[in-house]
């Protein structure tokens, strides 16, 4: 293994271009939200020939210091968004850092035309057919899904890959493809029907377009077979725009490759700062799903290394075709402590499974009145949950009195609590507290702020996204795709009803 080395750049941080043509080659860096690069990598090399159709075209491939060839060697081919170039998805990744730590071979391809992959465009809606754009992109469509290996792109691509293990010692099971926006519809199509030439795909920044993967009649569209699949959508991507119908489009496509990989339904969820993670374990190949909070449309600096260290890592493509996980550089397992609840579900997210608590969450308004006509105002909400489910999650003993209007909780560190119905107050060893609102009496029990007592009481870190309550003993940041996701968890509707018959 090599070392990994961030070399320093020169700082253009009035650039206000997509991608400045004065970062080729140079020092330059640029530094923006969705777009932070690093200097031009100085073993990048640029190609041009004709691999496909007679087409001239261009390519740049990188090749780490500790290339041996008499070493099979995994292949990352990496596709940029519309309007970039192969060199521009080189500094707006850390494809090129990794490669030098782990010795593998990454070729950043150009789109053959105007700098656009020829995609094959569709809509968002399962209940449509007819092709269209999505807004604020280029029809850009030469074919169909029926033809899809006249596509001069997929030609390409096909046509680099055979180039690669012809001049170096590829690994043919080990061949990985991630694209960024445009590059990840890309992808993502040649997935669907040529995955079978990989051991896994990625796609950041975008998602498909839904009639590209089910029929009309919501069939799966799909030739290329089971693959180890990673999606990395920003929380603040906006496309489709429409907070609905974009939860609707994540949500089937998760399910298009939960589908075909034939994966569990409860995946491990951790959340470390803003990367929000959930992974899918299937029987033919895994699944990742991957939202980072406040990011816009775009690929972060460090999702390439996540991608490889979480997933590329450890899979491979045997001889009989067969997708296998071995040990990733880093492990996909779920936060060792945190929970989830949301207003209205009696289910709750924790060890990584769904639990059933004795009654549901409730959202309670912390209210303050003003004189005898002043109105009201709201100074809080907060989620109510059983006093019971927090003395499991946190390991406690509890007490209730004759009537259940008082309650005693020991704590594992041997501090004890002491409610009553209606209080604000909570009696610790003997010393008063207030709460962040009243204790309620709700099924025979006493409910509490589940953001009070984990915050203030357990000093665990506590966010809060879209009426979704994540706790953990760590800096965790919910994100808006993730809180949906964990409520679906948390209602029973992961799967939709009409999607079995869909199938």
């Amino acid at each position: 293994m090599g070392e990994m080395f961030l070399r320093p750049g020169i700082p253009d941080d009035d650039n206000r271009e997509y991608l400045p043509e004065k970062l080729k080659g140079t020092e330059i860096v640029v530094n923006e939200n969705g777009n932070n690069s690093q200097p031009y990598p100085k073993n990048l090399k640029e190609y041009h020939g004709v691999i496909a159709d007679g087409v001239e075209d261009e390519w740049y491939v990188y090749v780490p210091d500790s290339y041996d060839p008499s070493k099979k060697t995994p292949l990352v081919i990496s596709l940029h968004g519309g309007m970039m170039t192969g060199w521009g998805q080189a500094v707006y990744t850390s494809w090129t850092l990794v490669a030098e730590r782990d010795g593998f071979i990454v070729v950043f391809p150009n789109a053959s035309h105007n700098r656009f992959w020829q995609v094959q465009w569709g809509t968002w809606e399962v209940d449509k057919a007819s092709p269209g754009s999505m807004e604020g992109e280029p029809p850009g469509v030469k074919g169909s899904p029926e033809n899809v290996g006249e596509n001069h792109d997929i030609r390409f691509i096909l046509g680099l890959i055979d180039l690669m293990k012809r001049t170096y010692n590829i690994d043919e099971g080990r061949i990985f493809m991630q694209g960024m926006s445009m590059g990840n519809m890309m992808t993502s199509l040649f997935a669907r029907y040529f995955g079978n030439v990989l051991a896994g795909a990625a796609g950041s920044g975008a998602a498909t377009f839904l009639s590209l993967l089910y029929t009309k009649e919501g069939k799966i569209i799909n030739k290329g077979g089971p693959l180890a699949f990673w999606q990395s959508l920003p929380e603040l991507n906006d496309i489709p725009p429409g907070r609905e119908l974009e939860k609707k489009v994540h949500k089937y496509n998760r399910l298009y490759w939960m589908r075909i990989n034939e994966c569990d339904l409860i995946p491990q969820i951790t959340i470390q700062g803003e990367n929000n993670l959930a992974f899918y374990k299937g029987k033919k190949a895994d699944f990742v799903y991957f939202d980072i909070k406040n990011r816009d449309h775009g690929q972060t600096f460090d999702d390439a290394a996540l991608i490889w260290d979480c997933f590329f890592s450890g899979i491979r493509r045997n001889a009989e075709g067969n997708i296998v996980c071995t040990e990733t550089v880093k492990p996909r397992i779920g936060d060792d402590f945190a929970f989830a609840v949301t207003s209205g579900s009696h289910m709750a997210w924790l060890k990584n499974s769904i639990h059933k608590m004795s009654g549901e969450t409730v959202l309670w308004r912390k209210m303050k009145y003003h004189g005898l006509d002043g109105g009201q105002k709201i100074r809080g909400e907060y989620h109510m949950v059983p006093l019971s489910f927090l003395a499991e999650a946190f390991d406690a003993k509890l007490k209730y009195s004759e009537d259940n209007l008082v309650a005693w909780m020991n704590l594992k560190d041997g501090r004890r609590l002491q409610f009553a119905r209606g209080s604000i107050g909570c009696i610790i060893d003997n010393s008063l507290t207030q709460m962040y609102c009243e204790a309620l009496h709700r099924n025979n029990e006493l409910y509490i702020s589940v953001e009070w007592f984990s915050e203030y009481v357990c000093n665990m870190h506590v966010s809060i996204c879209e009426d979704v309550v994540y706790v953990a003993d760590h800096t965790s940041k919910l994100s808006a795709n993730m809180a949906d996701l964990i409520k679906d968890l948390l209602t029973d509707n992961i799967v939709p009803e009409n999607y079995s018959e869909m199938l």
